[in-house]
């Protein structure tokens, strides 16, 4: 069975691929994904069809490049911490960033509970304007 790493590494490289089935199999069914707050998409959503409706499909639309390259992790217990960069181009002004960022995984039954992001906001917020 594959250490609980292996699994997020799984899902970014999932991410990366543009294989959304992937990363929603390691996911709870109703799992809670909280984006950070002051993010384009911040607030917690519970279940796979919120999440791709109020997350994956505005980074897919919204985004030239949109893209997660983690760095490092650290695993405790039933979590995952990840960290990293986001990089990506907004479509509407075609201003692009790249800025830190933190995942915390937390698992329940092999699977992915709670996701929680934290990252630098601001700079996000002024590649949209």
């Amino acid at each position: 069975m594959a250490g609980l790493t292996d699994v997020v590494k799984g899902m970014y490289a999932g991410f990366e691929k543009g294989d959304v089935a992937a990363v929603l199999a390691a996911l709870a069914d109703d799992v809670s994904w909280t984006e950070a707050e002051g993010f384009p998409y911040g607030g917690t959503y519970v279940g796979h069809n919120a999440i791709i409706q109020h997350v994956f499909m505005r980074l897919a639309t919204e985004w030239h490049g949109f893209g997660v390259d983690p760095a490092e992790y650290v695993e405790q217990g039933n979590t995952v911490v990840a960290l990293g960069h986001y990089h990506g181009t907004y479509k509407a002004t075609g201003k692009s960033f790249r800025v830190p960022f933190g995942h915390i995984w937390t698992f329940a039954d092999g699977k992915v509970s709670v996701f929680r992001q934290l990252t630098d906001t601001y700079v996000v917020r002024q590649t949209m304007v």
